[in-house]
C-alpha cells in the first residue's frame, strides 16, 4: 500500500464537468436577451475567444493586474462579438449573467463516482485538497455541489499566481498540506497538466481515463483510472 497522507485533486473533468456545452449556455443567455445565435457558432467563437486571451493573458492575466472577472467578462464579450452580437449594452448584461451563472451548480455536475470516492479517502484518514487551473469562484461551485466539506484546502491557480504545470502550484499544495512529496499523490485528467508536473516535483499521480479515450502511452497501467471507483484499489495496491 502506498503510504499517502495528502491526496490533492484537479477539479474539471476529474470531479465536476459542465452539465452542457458552452455554447448551448450562451445560446440561451443570448435567446433570454432576444437574440438568436447558433449553439455552434458560439462554441467555436468561445473556442477562439477564451484561446486568445489565455495566450495574451494568461493564468486570469494575474501577473499583468487583472482581476479573474474582468478577464471572463473580456471572453464572454468577445466570444458574441465573434459571433456576430456587437451591442455593447446587451453585451455587458449577457457577460455578467452568464458570469454569476458558471458559479453556480446549476451549470456544473459532479461526475459518477467522485462523492463516493472523496468519502471513502476521507475515511482513510487521508488530508485533501484541490489544485486546479481556476479562479476565485471555485470554492463557491464546489460548496454548491456539496464536494467542498472534503477538503482541507484549496488552492486555484488565481490564488497561487501560477497555473500547473508550473511546478510551483504543487510545491505550494504540499506546504498546505505539511507532507513531502513521496508522501503525496495528485488525481487529474490531463497528462501534462496533472499526472507528469505532480510527478516531475516527486509526487505519485493517478491520470483519470475513461474506457474509450485510448491508453496514455507514457503512463503505467497502475497509475490510470478508468473510473474514480478504481482510486482506493490502485492506493492499496501501490
Amino acid at each position: 500500500m502506498l503510504r499517502l497522507r495528502l491526496l490533492t485533486w484537479d477539479v474539471k473533468d476529474t470531479l465536476l464537468r459542465l452539465r452542457q456545452p458552452v455554447g448551448e449556455s450562451y445560446a440561451a443567455q443570448a435567446r433570454a436577451h432576444g437574440l438568436r445565435v447558433p449553439p455552434a457558432a458560439l462554441s467555436r467563437a468561445f473556442r477562439e475567444a477564451y484561446g486568445a486571451q489565455s495566450r495574451l493573458l494568461p493564468n486570469y492575466g494575474c501577473s499583468q493586474g487583472l482581476s479573474s472577472r474582468r478577464w471572463w467578462l473580456d471572453v464572454v464579450k468577445q466570444t458574441f462579438r465573434l459571433a456576430g452580437v456587437h451591442e455593447d449594452q446587451v453585451l455587458t448584461l449577457m457577460a455578467e449573467n452568464l458570469y454569476h451563472d458558471f458559479c453556480s451548480a446549476h451549470n456544473w455536475e459532479v461526475l459518477p463516482g467522485a462523492s463516493e470516492t472523496l468519502s471513502r479517502c476521507c475515511r482513510l484518514g487521508l488530508r485533501m485538497g484541490v489544485v486546479s487551473n481556476f479562479d476565485n469562484r471555485l470554492e463557491s461551485i464546489l460548496s454548491q455541489c456539496n464536494l467542498r466539506r472534503h477538503f482541507d484546502f484549496i488552492l486555484t491557480s488565481e490564488e497561487a499566481g501560477f497555473a500547473k504545470p508550473d511546478r510551483r502550484v504543487f510545491e505550494q499544495a504540499l506546504r498546505l498540506g505539511g507532507v513531502p512529496p513521496e508522501q503525496a499523490a495528485h488525481v487529474g485528467d490531463d497528462y501534462e497538466r496533472d499526472y507528469r508536473a505532480a510527478r516531475a516535483v516527486g509526487m505519485h499521480g493517478f491520470l483519470l481515463r475513461p474506457a474509450g479515450q485510448g491508453p496514455e502511452p507514457h503512463v503505467p497501467p497502475e497509475h490510470v483510472l478508468p473510473t474514480l471507483g478504481h482510486l482506493l484499489a490502485r492506493i492499496e495496491k501501490g
